[in-house]
Parts: structure tokens; C-alpha cells; sequence
């Protein structure tokens, strides 16, 4: 999270619940408060207002709030507080692979809010650094067979071991001040093309 003010959304079309949390908001220090209530063209107007962390008040989630929080967390990852009045095992599960971060079932109190709103930053931090963690995981992996590949090019066409194909994978990234993994990959590109 950045040290600026966070800005936050509120979405909700009920003004007197949406004043609930706006008033728990403000309380806890936080000023910077956008308040959207036309829940048409919802991700647009996420977008449009890029904020830090969204609060969205509803009384029973449906499908079509749900698929937009799933696009929400798709295209433009934010910290989700979505409250509700009721919900059931489905709605729930369906909140969290939408990548809700606290999904709070008739908890709505001004007071509960800043803890709340903790929390659900703590937890996209966490998640959002195993994410990263599992691509840069996936990318090792990935650079690793295409060395492994390369190399094994190298070695039967110019005859030389596997300790000599790597080193000159490697030599020929440093002149190019490249990475190992993409002189590797043009390499493959090129056999392809010659073949």
C-alpha cells in the first residue's frame, strides 16, 4: 500500500447503510471516501475511480455483483470488503474466488470497520506476495527448460558438454546484456526457422 491517504470506494445503493461505514471510515482517519450508488456499469466506474481498497454494502449478493467483483479482481486488483446481511455456504465461496478479501455476513457496525478494513489490506498483501512468489516460481521453472533445451542444441551441434553449453549461453547474454533465458529462447526461435 502506498503512504499516501488511501483512498477507498463505497459501494452501495443504500445511502443510510453506505453513511454507516462512511462515518466508521472517516472515525478511523480516512478521508479520501468515494461513494458510488448506481450499480450499472459497476467495473467501469471501479476503474475510472482506481482506489486503494473497495467497500461494498449489500443485502444478498447475486451473481452479477459477484461475476463484476471477479472482473474487478481480474483487471485491477484491490483490496474487496464486501458486506452483506444474509448469505449462505455458496455465496460465500463464490465471494472468495471473486477475490474478496473479508467477506463480513450482517458484522455491519461504524466501530467494526477500521479493524475490518486492516485486515482486508493484510490479507491482500499476503495473497497478492504468494502470487507473486508462484509466478516468479512458474518463470524459473519455465527459463529452466528452455536453458535445458537450448543447451541440448548446443551441445549436439557443436559436439561440446553440457558445462560448455551453458557457459556459452551464458557469455553470449552477458556481450548481450541479456538474460540467459532469452538468449536461450532465440536460439530455439532460430533452429526452428532454419529447420
Amino acid at each position: 500500500m502506498k503512504d499516501a491517504p488511501l483512498h477507498i470506494l463505497l459501494i452501495d445503493d443504500d445511502s443510510v447503510r453506505a453513511s454507516v461505514i462512511d462515518e466508521g471510515l472517516r472515525e478511523a482517519g480516512h478521508s479520501r471516501i468515494t461513494v458510488i450508488t448506481d450499480m450499472r456499469q459497476l467495473l467501469r466506474q471501479i476503474v475510472e475511480a482506481d482506489p486503494d481498497v473497495i467497500f461494498i454494502d449489500l443485502e444478498n449478493p447475486n451473481r452479477d455483483v459477484l461475476e463484476q467483483m471477479f472482473q474487478v479482481s481480474r483487471s485491477v486488483p484491490k483490496p474487496v470488503v464486501m458486506f452483506v446481511d444474509q448469505s449462505d455456504k455458496a455465496s460465500t465461496e463464490a465471494a472468495i474466488d471473486a477475490g474478496v478479501s473479508a467477506y463480513v455476513v450482517d458484522g455491519l457496525r461504524k466501530e467494526r470497520v477500521k479493524p475490518i478494513l486492516d485486515m482486508a489490506i493484510s490479507r491482500f498483501n499476503a495473497f497478492h506476495r504468494l502470487r507473486e512468489e508462484l509466478h516468479r516460481t512458474r518463470q524459473a521453472l519455465e527459463d529452466r527448460k528452455i536453458i535445458d533445451k537450448a543447451k541440448g542444441i548446443l551441445m549436439k551441434s557443436r559436439g561440446i558438454s553440457e558445462e560448455e553449453a551453458y557457459a556459452l549461453l551464458r557469455r553470449t547474454a552477458m556481450n548481450e546484456s541479456r538474460r540467459v533465458a532469452d538468449v536461450a529462447r532465440s536460439l530455439i526461435t532460430a533452429v526452428r526457422l532454419l529447420s
